[in-house]
């Protein structure tokens, strides 16, 4: 009776165990581009975001976008619903899926270092509560800063950086500026130097390419 009892509750134990890591686990998603394969991973913690970033992918809304907005040190934006096919003298940047997603941000665990994939948005004079493209996103590619930087900035804006954080800043790099304004939903696991490529890629006064960077397909992959 005590075996029979014992090898129950192992078997209760395993299960739980198993239950955990399932829901533990992170939705992957291969993004296929004319420079390159870029990995990425999705929060569980930013639900809505995760679900409609699957929910494009799924549907291939991105398939033939543009990343149509890249500036140095900084970012790569694509996602523009209007991107696909679209002549080199049309204006981008506006082209929305027709809703907005809440802000999710759990911050200070997800920040803006070098590799976060992050939820584009229109200024705060036209949306004070910093809801999210439906559509847009980013990847930070961003710049290295110095702990006296880092120093500064938290004296100007009255924060306190994370040992996290500012060792991200400092080795890696990002783009701190951006905390808690953009959500963070996400980030590469695999291919950031295909992210370089197209940020040292040449610009127009807009910041868009001059030579069409193309997402060929996205898809949901295992790790």
């Amino acid at each position: 009776m005590r075996k029979t009892i014992f090898t129950l509750l192992v078997s209760l134990i395993w299960m739980s165990g198993q239950t955990i890591i399932a829901q533990e686990l992170e939705t992957v998603v291969l993004i296929e581009t004319s420079k390159g394969k870029i990995k990425v991973k999705l929060y569980n913690e930013t639900p809505l975001h995760r679900d409609n970033f699957i929910k494009l992918v799924n549907e291939g809304k991105y398939e033939g976008l543009l990343f149509h907005r890249i500036i140095k040190q900084f970012m790569v934006q694509g996602g523009d619903v209007k991107s696909k096919d679209a002549p080199m003298d049309m204006p981008l940047g506006e082209g929305e899926i027709g809703y907005t997603i809440p802000a999710e941000f759990v911050y200070p665990r997800y920040f803006h270092k070098r590799g976060a994939l992050c939820a584009a948005r229109t200024p705060d004079e036209d949306n004070p509560t910093k809801e999210s493209s439906g559509s847009q996103f980013y990847i930070v590619t961003g710049k290295h800063f110095t702990s006296m930087e880092l120093d500064k900035k938290e004296k100007e804006e009255g924060i306190t950086y994370t040992p996290e954080q500012r060792k991200a800043y400092m080795v890696e790099g990002g783009a701190p500026h951006l905390d808690g304004e953009y959500t963070v939903f996400g980030e590469v696991l695999k291919g950031i130097k295909v992210a370089d490529k197209i940020q040292f890629t040449p610009t127009n006064e807009d910041d868009r390419p001059l030579s069409n960077i193309v997402i060929k397909r996205m898809k949901i992959v295992k790790k």
